[in-house]
């Protein structure tokens, strides 16, 4: 997943005024006169004067790359996952947390700011729940600066925090992780540890998104991590299970001006295999030749995939009733070197986050072949850049 776009000033304004006027739950009736059309890319990227820059592969330690990188413009911490009863009521969830940077740091010699209130950094929580049974959704927005404890990021020990939705690590390590997090009538509490080390995307943690020195990201994931916990949705307090998956990310300028955005999808299947792959769309909607992915063996040995190493193919549209903004529905995802073909289907046609920015990410079921034989699995997708 990755952020980027054009001037610093007027996008970051965009996003701190969308996303502290924007309703905090996300109603699935349609609002009269009220649209989301803030653009992800752009809010999240540009100008990148007194910012560091991905340039090259950098080693990384655990538990400080899980914290904070504020000479970066803006970082995430992604969370999602496909989780159970012991029923086998199924139910979707992402918890993200965005850091976005006001303005550059400041050089050793700066005086401090005087009001407690000052604050260089605005931390941005997404959540959302996906109820398949119920056939509802349902997402929701928290914004608030890093000042007076409201918000903000660390890692020893390992917290990110948006008012009360957070997640937590256990010292020494951060894990497992805890992540809670409520807003109406949906609520989470889970906790998530993993038995794989974790994957490095892209050249040993570099994802470079575009022939410019300095459109890349360092990005790492854990992409099998068994979870388990509660969620309550409504009345009713479900005590889950499952498979979630982290994506993290920071950056100053990841993605290039021909680029409109990605589809980003992420897969466990169930025999023991992870694949990540994301299409960077050009405004054409060309695929971009720097989109890529990784395969996670069951033993979490990685593999990295370029874009001429995997194809995804368009099955089916749908369109939004709040936004009127059309997205793929359905898609064929292939990787020949193995074998694989898959098709992915959405739990919920309706898994739109209108919460400021505009955004597709829903939870998915996955079937099809491998070598012959018949495969399954669950994953989330990602759609960002539709309608801009």
């Amino acid at each position: 997943m990755n952020r980027a776009g054009l001037g610093l000033g007027v996008a970051l304004l965009g996003v701190v005024l969308a996303l502290a006027i924007w309703p905090a739950g996300q109603a699935r009736a349609p609002r009269a006169g009220i649209q989301a059309t803030l653009a992800v890319r752009e809010a999240l990227g540009g100008d990148t004067a007194g910012f560091a820059r991905a340039r090259a592969p950098r080693p990384l330690s655990f538990p400080e790359d899980h914290g904070p990188h504020p000479d970066f413009r803006t970082e995430w911490w992604y969370y999602t996952g496909n989780l159970r009863t012991a029923a086998g009521r199924h139910v979707g969830f992402q918890l993200t947390f965005f850091r976005v940077a006001l303005a550059p740091p400041e050089p050793p010699s700066a005086e401090p700011r005087p009001s407690p209130w000052a604050a260089r950094h605005l931390l941005v929580g997404h959540l959302a729940v996906t109820d398949t049974a119920g056939g509802r959704f349902h997402a929701a927005s928290r914004t608030s600066r890093a000042a007076l404890g409201l918000a903000g990021a660390q890692a020893r020990p390992f917290r990110v925090w948006v008012e009360d939705w957070a997640v937590e690590g256990e010292p020494p390590s951060a894990l497992p992780m805890r992540l809670r997090a409520a807003d109406g009538e949906v609520a989470l509490d889970l906790e998530l540890s993993t038995s794989r080390p974790v994957v490095l995307q892209g050249e040993g943690g570099l994802s470079r998104k575009g022939p410019e020195p300095g459109n890349a990201s360092y990005y790492y994931s854990f992409t099998r991590m068994p979870a388990r916990g509660v969620v309550r949705i409504g009345a009713e307090t479900l005590q889950v299970s499952g498979l979630a998956w982290m994506d993290r990310e920071w950056s100053t300028s990841a993605l290039g001006p021909d680029l409109a955005g990605w589809d980003w999808f992420a897969v466990q299947l169930d025999d023991g295999r992870d694949l990540m792959v994301y299409r960077l769309r050009r405004h054409d909607g060309a695929a971009d030749p720097f989109s890529a992915g990784t395969l996670v063996a069951p033993d979490g040995t990685a593999r990295p995939l370029g874009a001429g190493d995997f194809a995804v193919e368009t099955l089916d549209t749908w369109t939004s009733p709040q936004s009127g903004v059309r997205y793929p529905a359905r898609w064929r995802v292939t990787v020949p070197s193995i074998d694989l073909t898959v098709e992915i289907q959405p739990r919920l046609a309706d898994q739109e986050l209108l919460v400021g920015p505009r955004y597709w990410e829903g939870a998915v079921t996955v079937a099809g072949a491998a070598a012959g034989r018949p495969v399954a699995g669950h994953g989330y997708v990602e759609l960002v850049g539709y309608g801009e």
